[in-house]
């Protein structure tokens, strides 16, 4: 069964706009081992949500995974996971972290449960919800 991912970047250092200039980037320099043992449980064709961190605080697109399974470029030891991905749509909507917090469906989401996580799983009830409330 597909999952479903968040996949969370400061707009300042890499942003949705800079995976669109790029066409395929590469999700790096993760240095969390949950986020880490998520990126290495990704898989081709799985989709994760494209959020903006620090600045924004908001989900903003859809990507898609395209490799999976590789070790990091920027790990000269080698041991941390990375995966690419590209994009598959722009959200009609952002949807705030505010937002997410004050939807009591989303109450368990990793996304406000565990809010410093670079890469969180979705649920599919989640994901649908947070499609719902991005207008699509």
């Amino acid at each position: 069964m597909a999952r479903y991912w968040l996949m969370k970047s400061e707009p300042n250092a890499y942003s949705w706009d800079d995976l669109i200039a790029e066409k395929e980037g590469v999700w790096d320099g993760v240095r969390n081992h949950r986020a880490k043992n998520n990126l290495a449980a990704m898989k081709v064709g799985e989709q994760a949500f494209f959020y903006h961190s620090n600045i924004g605080l908001e989900i903003v697109g859809i990507v898609e995974i395209s490799v999976a399974g590789i070790t990091d470029p920027t790990d000269p030891e080698g041991k941390w996971a990375a995966v690419k991905v590209v994009a598959k749509s722009k959200l009609p909507k952002p949807v705030t972290l505010k937002q997410v917090k004050a939807e009591p469906r989303l109450a368990e989401m990793e996304l406000v449960k565990q809010s410093r996580l670079s890469v969180s799983e979705v649920r599919p009830e989640e994901w649908e919800i947070i499609l719902e409330m991005a207008g699509n």
